[in-house]
Order: structure tokens, then sequence, then C-alpha cells
């Protein structure tokens, strides 16, 4: 299940926050900030797709995350590598590594990354 653009950028204020009431995702927002009753929708969509849930405090809700940043994130890098590079990492590698532009430095770093990573397996 993917998120939209709009639930994403709310999800990134609830993985920053960890947990939130409305008011709270509200103030977080840079201006314009979005309506109340925006954000609770996208909150009852998030929670219908299963990525927050909220604890009921008073009669106010406490939100949190159900999935964790860096598993939505892995499965969009996985999904995108499947949809776009014919589900081949090093095709992405070299799109990735000829088109954003990396320093010498960069690219030594990343070689040192991928060295750790094939010493691991």
């Amino acid at each position: 299940m993917q998120l939209s653009n709009a639930e994403e950028q709310l999800m990134q204020i609830l993985w920053k926050k960890k947990r939130a009431f409305m008011k709270d995702l509200v103030e977080a927002y840079p201006e314009p900030k979005p309506a109340m009753t925006t954000v609770a929708t996208l909150l009852k969509r998030m929670q219908d797709k299963q990525f927050v849930n909220y604890d009921q405090k008073g009669r106010s809700r406490e939100y949190f995350p159900l999935v964790k940043k860096q598993d939505y994130f892995s499965r969009q890098m996985n999904g995108m590598i499947k949809n776009f590079f014919n589900d081949s990492a090093s095709q992405f590698a070299s799109f990735f590594t000829q088109q954003t532009d990396l320093s010498k430095t960069e690219l030594e770093e990343l070689r040192k990354i991928i060295d750790q990573e094939i010493k691991k397996k």
C-alpha cells in the first residue's frame, strides 16, 4: 500500500514526533498550514491503510505510526527498482551514480558501503 504525497508529508511529521495530537500535527506543518478537517481526512485514510492508529485520551486522539519510516522507504525503493529499472539493482546503481552528480568522495563512500555489505554476505 502506498501513501499519497499529502499523506507522506503527514507521515514524515508523525515519524518525527512519534506520537501526537491533531493540533500538534497541524502546528508542525509549514505555512500555509492545512485545515484541521484536511488533516483529519488524511489521518482517517492513513488509518484505513493501516499506517497510523490512535489512543483515545479523553476527548482527543493521540496518533502514532504503525509503519516504521525505514520499512516504508525500503518498500518504496524496492518498488521503484522493480518498476523503473527492470528489477535490476545494477541498472538503478548506474542511473543513480550517473544522474545525481556525486563527487569523487561520495562515490568512494558508496564503494565502502558496498564493500562492507559484500563482506557480510
